[in-house]
């Protein structure tokens, strides 16, 4: 949840934890209690881990700025194709294609054809990533300027944290690092600050319980529409986040940074694909 470009959902689905999960949210109120122990555990997990690893993140960011996107950068790249293997997964048809003896003994898979206006989608998800670049630097406010519009905004952007959460391919720490609030947020991790942390566990709670049963019919009925859609906006704040060429030792540093960010989530897909095999 930390790392840009490592997504909760699918390391959760890596886990083998996801169908539990969603269930567990879209369905809280039956098995309330079981389900509600369940989010527990999971949260007070997420929780410790983030209190233990925030500052570590936070100096790296810090101390090598340019080669730390660029590791993020290389995370977000590698987890955009097994996002368009989604897209092409193939469906069974419905027609009784393979028949013995008059008896249907299987389905053929049917050939997932990529839609023209899926494509146009992923086009408008990249506009709308590449014009993230352009939002005002000041929209989102720091952790020492806080009012009621500053507590808006960040309950909002919980709000599309727990989106990120909840699909499979986008992390939440990535829609940060796109509306510039990932370091400020991992300082006021590191400092407990209550007042800024507050609105945004708000907006994320909140979000989650209200959107998961959607977003996962969504995704259950129109697959490539989602994919793509994040697909392109993953490409596109690409562009928002790109820090610039790197000059001096950095030179060599980051393009070492970029790779090891893709390999990371080539493994981890790699391994999640090994077990679903």
């Amino acid at each position: 949840m930390l790392i840009p470009g490592v997504s909760g959902g699918t390391m959760a689905i890596i886990l083998g934890i996801y169908d539990e999960l969603i269930s567990a949210v879209s369905n809280i109120r039956k098995a309330f209690r079981r389900n509600v122990l369940l989010l527990i555990t999971y949260a007070a997990g997420g929780g410790i881990g983030i209190l233990l690893l925030s500052g570590s993140l936070l100096k790296l960011v810090t101390w090598a700025p340019i080669p730390s996107m660029y590791f993020f950068m290389g995370a977000i790249a590698a987890s955009i194709p097994p996002l368009y293997r989604r897209v092409k997964q193939p469906v069974v048809s419905v027609r009784p294609d393979i028949v013995l003896d008059g008896a249907v003994i299987g389905r053929y898979p049917e050939k997932v054809r990529l839609r023209p206006v899926n494509i146009l989608v992923a086009l408008i998800g990249a506009a709308i990533g590449v014009g993230l670049k352009f939002l005002p630097p000041d929209l989102v406010p720091a952790s020492d300027d806080l009012n009621i519009v500053a507590f808006i905004i960040l309950f909002f952007a919980g709000v599309i944290i727990a989106i990120a959460l909840i699909l499979p391919g986008i992390s939440g720490s990535y829609v940060l690092l796109v509306f510039g609030m990932y370091d400020v947020t991992l300082l006021a991790i590191k400092e407990m600050n209550v007042a800024y942390l507050a609105p945004l566990v708000v907006g994320v709670a909140v979000g989650t319980f209200a959107t998961a049963k959607g977003i996962d019919t969504l995704m259950n009925r129109h697959p490539q529409f989602i994919f793509m859609l994040i697909i392109g906006f993953m490409l596109g704040s690409l562009y928002q986040i790109f820090p610039g060429l790197p000059s001096g030792i950095e030179i060599v540093i980051a393009p070492f940074t970029f790779v090891a960010g893709f390999l990371i989530i080539f493994l981890l897909v790699s391994f999640r694909k090994k077990n679903e095999g």
